[in-house]
């Protein structure tokens, strides 16, 4: 595949940029209007191409494997600075949402829509051009004047100013399926209504060897800004959930497969139950058999002591949902004391958001006498945290020490402990 575009068909009126101005417009100063103001997508744009195209907006494809940012100068010239940056976010968000490399769902114009409203809750309203869906915001109808369209149209409209923001687009997409007569006025579209949407009819003709690739680069993309922003703190206006999502998209720090299999070990507790699905080999088919299974009981200590940053508290969280992937284990925060009556038992396949109890100093003797007198409920222990205290000494349970990016163990861990510090 040479070259596929996705053009965001968005009705502004043009004809008042003359074409001297459009071809005067330079693209460089909002790029580094990016970068002061929004560090993150800033950084994913820096790695893709950007080309002038003859082109009725903007748009976003693929040239030779490679994302491209595709815009029409006149259409960028007629926008308003806070435009053109809320534009080139919202080609960002496509990009690490998959919703272009992703193969196309049916009603295609449906979720092209949903899309859209699950993208434009995400930036603010200043900052999109005029006529962008915005889940909670009634439809401009202005210029619907045939009477049946209207009325049509309006309860489009009424659907969309209901919508809250912050869902999925298969939630929206699910929404706009519901009611066929909103269904059937959106495939027809026209009838005077104008709405930003994007065309990502043509990304579905990519193979899969090139969406692999296009979705590597994108990931290497998103991976590398996730860390940059953790590191300085600056994510410019990504929302505190939208941060989450992305640190679960690209979170690899912490290798938990091998990590349990070498924590755990032998002292996996050993669990029994009769099924008929196994053959009893003493009574074959007169009694069940016997399944054995192994799982691990694992307290976890996030230490939430002041000297620990909000930014880490979520890195941790991501983390914590990976590992809930795999086990059930249950969760304390500390600082000078475990906290018992914010524990949670997370159960395998449970995501928690990053929630913080506790702003005090830290202590490891609390967590390692907490851990002592509760050695018969679990099998070791992990502590999260940025190792700023002293040794709590030797410990007869397992013990791992995950030390958050920047930070570092303040004593020689003890014999038999694991420790294992995260990168940004």
């Amino acid at each position: 595949m040479k070259s596929k575009t996705t053009e965001t068909d968005v009705p502004v009126v043009v004809d008042e940029v003359s074409d001297e101005e459009a071809a005067a417009f330079d693209l460089d100063p909002h790029l580094i209007n990016l970068m002061l103001h929004e560090p993150f997508f800033s950084h994913i744009l820096r790695k893709f191409n950007k080309r002038k195209a003859e082109i009725s907006t903007a748009g976003i494809g693929v040239v030779d494997q490679n994302p491209t940012l595709f815009w029409n100068p006149k259409f960028l010239a007629s926008l308003k600075s806070i435009q053109v940056r809320g534009l080139m976010k919202h080609e960002c968000y496509h990009w690490i949402y998959k919703h272009v490399t992703s193969r196309k769902k049916d009603p295609h114009i449906l979720w092209n829509w949903g899309t859209d409203l699950a993208i434009n809750g995400l930036i603010r309203e200043k900052e999109l051009p005029e006529g962008g869906l915005m889940p909670g915001k009634p439809l401009d109808l202005s210029k619907v004047t045939d009477p049946k369209a209207l009325e049509k149209w309006k309860k489009v409209s009424d659907l969309i100013a209901s919508l809250p923001k912050g869902m999925a687009s298969e939630w929206y997409f699910g929404k706009l399926q519901e009611d066929q007569e909103v269904s059937e006025a959106i495939q027809g579209q026209g009838e005077g209504i104008e709405v930003m949407i994007d065309d990502h009819g043509e990304w579905d003709e990519m193979s899969d060897e090139d969406r692999q690739i296009v979705e590597g680069k994108i990931r290497q993309a998103v991976t590398e800004a996730v860390k940059r922003c953790d590191s300085s703190g600056e994510w410019g206006s990504v929302p505190s959930s939208v941060r989450d999502d992305l640190r679960k998209m690209v979170s690899s720090t912490i290798p938990w497969s091998s990590l349990l299999k070498n924590f755990c070990g032998r002292s996996q507790r050993l669990n029994k139950r009769r099924t008929m699905k196994r053959i009893n080999r003493k009574y074959p088919y007169i009694h069940s058999g016997i399944r054995r299974g192994h799982s691990a009981n694992i307290a976890v200590y996030m230490d939430q002591s002041g000297s620990v940053g909000s930014d880490s508290i979520e890195l941790l969280f991501a983390e914590l949902n990976n590992l809930g992937k795999k086990i059930n284990f249950t969760l304390f925060p500390f600082d000078t004391e475990v906290d018992e009556k914010n524990s949670v038992e997370w159960r395998r396949g449970q995501s928690i958001p990053p929630v913080r109890h506790r702003y005090g100093g830290t202590s490891f003797n609390a967590v390692a006498k907490h851990a002592r007198d509760n050695s018969g409920k679990f099998d070791g222990y992990i502590v999260l945290t940025d190792g700023e205290c002293s040794s709590p000494g030797p410990s007869r349970l397992r013990r791992a020490w995950v030390i958050v990016p920047g930070r570092s163990l303040a004593f020689d861990p003890p014999k038999g402990d694991i420790v294992i510090k995260m990168e940004r």
